[in-house]
Formats: C-alpha cells, structure tokens, sequence
C-alpha cells in the first residue's frame, strides 16, 4: 500500500499544470498514468497534427514553450512536455492503469494493474477524453463492412490510398484530416451543417483572447461581447487554407443509414464505401470514479469550480468548460490547475476532513 496526499490520475498537460502548483503546497502527491511514456493523449495524435495556436500560446505554468517554425508539431508537444517533467521533477509513475477509485472511510483507494493500490487524502481525476472517443449511431451500422476508425486513432492517409472515404466532422481535426486525405483518396466530407472557416489571421490565440474577454465579462456582470468566432471554428492552418484554396473542403450533409457496401444519403441513393473516419470528439474518460457513485446520466460529475459537489475529496481538472473555461487546452489548463492546487493545499494542509458525501465545507 502506497500513502501519499494526494494522487494524480493522468499523465497529460492538465495533470502536469496541477502538478506544478501543488508542488507549491508541501503535499505530497503521485501522477499515476497509463501510457508508457511523456505525452498523453499527444502520443497518439495522427502523424500531421499540429496546434493552431504559435508556440508561445501553448505553454504550460513556469516555463513557456520552446519556438517552433509554424505552429507547434505532434512531436514538438511531445518533447516540450517531456522536458517538463524532467525541469519540474514530477513523480510520475508509468505505465499505470487506474482502473476504480474507492472510499475507505475518509481516503480513497485507487486500484491499478498488477494489484497495486494507493491510499489518498484527494483525488486529481486529469484522464481527459482521449480514451473515450465518440461515435454517433447510425442504422445498420453493425452490418457495414468496411472500415470504421476515430480520429483518435488515425495515422496518416497514406492507409488510405485510392479508396472511397468518408471523413465526418465539421470541426478543426475533420478539417484537417480531409485536407491531407483529399490529395489521395476519393474522399468526400460529412458536416451536419455548412463548416464555418476563420480568417487567416485568426488562430488559437486570438479565440483564447475573446473567449476570455467574454468569461471576464460574464464574471463581472458587464456586457457580454459578441462572439465573433469559437473553438470549434476552423483555423486556417497552412494545409487547412491550402486544400480550402484547391476546392477541397467542400461539405456535404449527413447520411441517413449504413449498408454493408457503404451507405444511403437522404435522397436515397446508396454509395459504396471503403472507409469512414470519424472525427466527432470526445466524452469525459471518467470510467475510474465509477465506484465512487458520482457520475450522472451522461456520464459527467457535478461541480463547484472543479471540485466535486457529491465527493469533496474530489477534483476534476482538463475536461473542457464544464471543469474551468478553456481547461482542455494547453494555455488555458492553467487558471484550473492553480485553484485546484490552492483549494486541496487549503483543505488537506488545515487538516479538515475531505468528506465522501454531502455540501462543499
């Protein structure tokens, strides 16, 4: 049995941020992560993939990312949060695979592979969503024969070399799959609604900068701006803009079942198929804290900030808005990381209880 303050479940940029400024509290906690080296869910992420924000918005708390030629590579993040871990000594321990986190009175368990168990005063949940990719149901999905992969798990379209592809998903990773996956095979996109393309001059950095204006406002009570552009926009990387230029995100609507062959359009005419990618997002990878009888009909927990209103020993940071805003992205991860830290150093370091059930202290 391994004791420590607290345990980090996760290895990626939201549980490195928490990391850091916990570092600041004397606690002593552990990232327990399942992937066999530095990166997270960035170690999967197909062969082209690069962020849409410059290198010096992507950063981490402490130390800001190294320049990069364009915009940062997969393996350019990569080495930046590998070298993060070494600069701050983080104690992270891999490859562990938490599978429950349980109470035990006032500390929690959290069981892993090959038996191994830690005992905590808090839990850090920092898993993201790669691990829960989401596909929407179609009739007669099952009988289809071809190929069916998620985002998630696509690597290069050079797998799919002269066959009929459909790519579904009108956001940035749709985009920019169809725009390298146009040059080489006969593939078509599929959006629900007509995608909607930023200026060129318009990346990452500047929607973090009007989403954050608006969050102030909200806070603030003063006029909300407009909302001239959203993270599920597409930037218009260099290969974005490029395929645009040729003519080749032209989308068209969604199809309406699946036959073995391909599938069948509104019209009802049918297509042969190859492959389908779909590039429809993510859910919160929560399956862990099942145990723990938080998690609601959709699979989310309740939560004040991103501390858990049913588990008060419970913190949820990197999930997207409903866990801190913009706490899914590399810059933004930052604002939740450090209320977390302060709030698990005010309630651990004082001595209070952190209470399985019931109101916030």
């Amino acid at each position: 049995m391994n004791e420590v303050d607290v345990v980090i479940v996760g290895g990626g940029q939201a549980a490195l941020a928490t990391a850091y400024f916990l570092r600041r509290t004397g606690l002593s906690f552990v990232l327990l992560d399942a992937e066999e080296g530095p990166g997270a869910a960035w170690r999967h992420g197909w062969d082209s993939l690069t962020l849409f924000s410059p290198a010096q918005w992507s950063s981490l708390p402490g130390w800001p990312m190294p320049r990069s030629e364009g915009y940062p590579s997969r393996d350019h993040v990569i080495d930046y949060l590998t070298r993060y871990e070494v600069r701050y000594g983080l104690p992270v321990l891999r490859p562990v695979w938490v599978h429950a986190v349980r109470r035990d009175g006032s500390s929690f368990l959290v069981e892993a592979d090959g038996g191994r168990t830690w005992r905590s005063r808090a839990v850090v949940s920092a898993t993201g969503t790669w691990r829960h990719p989401y596909v929407p149901a179609y009739p007669a999905q099952e009988s289809y024969s071809g190929v069916q992969i998620h985002s998630a798990h696509y690597r290069r379209p050079q797998d799919f070399a002269g066959q009929r592809v459909l790519v579904v998903g009108g956001g940035n990773s749709g985009a920019q799959i169809m725009a390298e996956m146009a040059r080489i095979a006969q593939a078509t996109w599929v959006t629900s609604s007509d995608p909607v393309f930023l200026p060129e001059d318009v990346d990452g950095r500047v929607l973090f900068e009007q989403a954050t204006a608006r969050w102030h406002a909200m806070q603030q009570g003063l006029p909300v701006p407009e909302r001239s552009a959203g993270f599920g926009d597409i930037v218009m990387v260099p290969p974005v803009a490029a395929a645009r230029r040729r003519g080749d995100l032209v989308a068209v609507r969604p199809f309406t079942a699946f036959t073995e062959a391909g599938v069948v359009w509104p019209d009802g005419k049918e297509s042969e198929v190859d492959g389908v990618i779909w590039c429809t997002g993510f859910l919160p990878a929560l399956g862990h804290l099942k145990p723990l009888g938080v998690l609601d009909a959709q699979g989310r927990i309740a939560v004040d900030g991103t501390r858990s209103l049913a588990d008060s020993g419970l913190w949820l940071v990197g999930y997207g808005d409903w866990t801190g805003f913009a706490s899914a992205t590399l810059l933004g991860v930052m604002r939740s990381a450090r209320s977390t830290a302060q709030e698990i150093g005010e309630a651990l370091s004082a001595g209070r209880d952190v209470q399985p059930q019931g109101a916030l202290p």
